[in-house]
């Protein structure tokens, strides 16, 4: 299996978030043409005819163990399955801010979570990355002036919850990816991962796909939905699990700071969103985060 070196991993797991971020803010279209499961089913279709090849047994690589197999599930359940339905359920019952908060607290989870599984060494610098990027992800989604208006749903109180148990399954999908890929390599982590999505999300998207009319859907937001499930289910999750290998946990989950600024870029230039001077002092913080992540330190 091929192993980067340390910096190679820094980008890897930058550029997977970067991707995220991207694809996030350039399928709002989809979001509103598509029901959430059937858009997944079918982006888990996609992904799964783009990695056919990855599901062999690279040379060397030696059988999915039965512990193996059940990890590979739970990363698909905790990490695609659930997760989904909690971010996207918590959404509509809270609001963008609330989830733009709560979702800064990914990297504390991450980190607690390597820690108490994974029994890694957080180093004190290591904490001070981590409250950079929780910090800069929360200022700036508390400073969206478009999203600024808090929900008035009465069951916000379980908005909250959901979304609580969103960074929950991000976390845990960071921590049980790290342990798969001591024995498994990236591309078919990927592969068996996607295909486990694939299988839980085939129920509801085969009776949402009776009731559609795919025929209304045009051509430009067929391929976005072709970059969609290419950038969800393959580059990411590659590039993500090629950075584990060689990055701790703990250190890898301050990369989630990526998402924001990312999505942000993207709709500045490619949607022409505002941003304000606050907003890119927010992400100045969060990347700030990144830096003191990876700066070199003495042996």
């Amino acid at each position: 299996m091929y192993t980067p070196s340390r910096w190679g991993a820094y980008g890897c797991l930058a550029l997977s978030m970067a991707l995220v971020g991207s694809y996030v803010a350039l399928s709002k279209p989809l979001a509103a043409l598509f029901p959430i499961l059937l858009l997944a089913w079918l982006r888990f279709g996609i992904g799964g005819v783009a990695m056919l090849r990855w599901l062999r047994r690279a040379p060397g690589e030696a059988p999915l163990q039965v512990r193996t197999r059940w990890l590979l599930f739970l990363e698909s359940f905790f990490g695609n399955f659930l997760f989904t339905l909690c971010m996207v359920t918590g959404v509509s019952l809270t609001s963008a801010v609330a989830a733009g908060v709560t979702m800064a607290a990914i990297p504390v989870a991450v980190a607690v979570l390597s820690w108490v599984i994974l029994r890694e060494r957080i180093a004190p610098r290591t904490w001070v990355a981590v409250a950079l990027a929780v910090a800069g992800i929360a200022l700036y989604a508390w400073v969206k002036p478009e999203e600024a208006a808090d929900s008035r749903s009465p069951y916000a109180w379980l908005g909250q919850l959901l979304l609580l148990g969103a960074v929950l399954c991000e976390a845990t999908y960071a921590v049980l990816g790290k342990q798969l890929t001591a024995s498994v390599s990236p591309k078919r982590i990927s592969a068996i991962v996607n295909l486990w999505g694939f299988a839980l999300t085939t129920p509801f998207g085969l009776y949402l796909a009776w009731q559609f009319d795919f025929a209304s859907i045009s051509l430009p937001n067929w391929t976005l939905l072709l970059f969609y499930a290419l950038a969800a289910c393959v580059w990411t999750v590659w590039l993500w699990m090629t950075g584990l290998r060689v990055v701790p946990a703990a250190q890898a989950g301050v990369f989630t700071v990526m998402l924001p600024v990312s999505a942000a870029v993207v709709g500045v230039v490619a949607l022409g969103e505002p941003i304000t001077g606050l907003q890119l002092l927010a992400l100045g913080i969060a990347l700030l985060g990144v830096l003191v992540a990876t700066w070199p330190s003495r042996r």
